[in-house]
């Protein structure tokens, strides 16, 4: 897994991040989501290398090997926009002033941080399986709040923490044929380790408010995505059956947005990495991606 990446803790400001980084010419970052780790992009990365870039994974801070912030009462050091002050760092750390980035799920939010805050930085975002967390709160109704109860309940005290810790592997639950051996058993270890289920609450805590109140003060203020952005799902999750196109409700965030579903379910980076690896390839190295 990762045959010829490096792999090393770089320091970003109150903590240290797990990377893995290899491959030669344009950076590209990869964000994972909940509740994995950066090896979940095992088979996506090596095909972007071959593409000819530099590929970046790094667990999300709270998240696997990562370091873990210190939680506080208004969640600020999850906060999307810390993470992405952290990634940044990272990112300059490891020569890349510019660079185009990739997140799924949880990471798409620290991606989408980092395209707003630091366009001069980030030269193309790709936001999968994402809409902004905004608008989803403003659009919730029984239907979301059903199939997206974790969300209210990761964001309450202590409940969660005592749940999960009591049986990980009863409350995740991971298919090694489908994410690959290695992949599993790391993802195992970090979901057995108590500190990184406190750090994956706190991201979600954060994202009820902290995360909430930014993205709603981003669109008082008319702030909007400047890079080009490509929007993908998966098809066989529910995000196109919940709100229909996600690109007509993008189109009021980015200046230059595109997009298309893939053939897959929510963990696309495991379950369709050829076709994910296509289209990320293809909008990074300056061409549409196409279905």
């Amino acid at each position: 897994m990762f045959e010829g990446f490096a792999e090393e803790h770089v320091p970003a400001g109150d903590v240290d991040l797990l990377v893995r980084h290899g491959g030669s010419g344009p950076a590209v970052l990869l964000l994972h989501g909940h509740p994995r780790t950066s090896a979940t992009w095992h088979r996506v990365a090596p095909l972007l290398v071959d593409r000819g870039f530099t590929v970046v994974c790094p667990d999300l801070p709270g998240y696997g090997r990562s370091g873990k912030p210190v939680p506080a009462p208004g969640h600020e050091p999850h906060a999307k926009r810390a993470v992405a002050e952290r990634l940044l760092t990272v990112m300059r750390s490891l020569g890349h002033a510019q660079f185009c980035v990739a997140g799924h799920d949880r990471g798409s939010y620290s991606a989408l941080r980092l395209a707003l805050d630091h366009p001069e930085a980030v030269d193309r975002v790709a936001l999968l399986d994402c809409l902004p967390i905004s608008e989803h709160l403003a659009r919730t109704d029984a239907t979301f709040a059903t199939r997206w109860w974790h969300w209210f309940f990761y964001a309450q005290p202590e409940v969660p923490e005592r749940v999960i810790t009591a049986d990980p592997d009863a409350w995740y639950r991971g298919d090694p044929a489908v994410m690959g051996h290695e992949n599993h058993a790391e993802w195992r270890a970090a979901v057995r380790d108590p500190d990184v289920v406190r750090g994956m609450l706190e991201d979600y805590r954060a994202g009820l408010t902290v995360d909430r109140r930014d993205e709603e003060a981003d669109r008082v203020a008319g702030r909007r995505v400047e890079p080009p952005l490509l929007v993908l799902w998966s098809t066989r999750d529910d995000l196109e059956e919940l709100y229909g196109d996600p690109l007509r409700i993008w189109r009021d965030w980015a200046r230059d947005v595109r997009g298309h579903g893939i053939d897959s379910g929510h963990h696309v980076a495991e379950e369709a990495p050829g076709p994910l690896a296509e289209s990320l390839g293809a909008f990074f190295a300056g061409a549409e991606p196409r279905p």
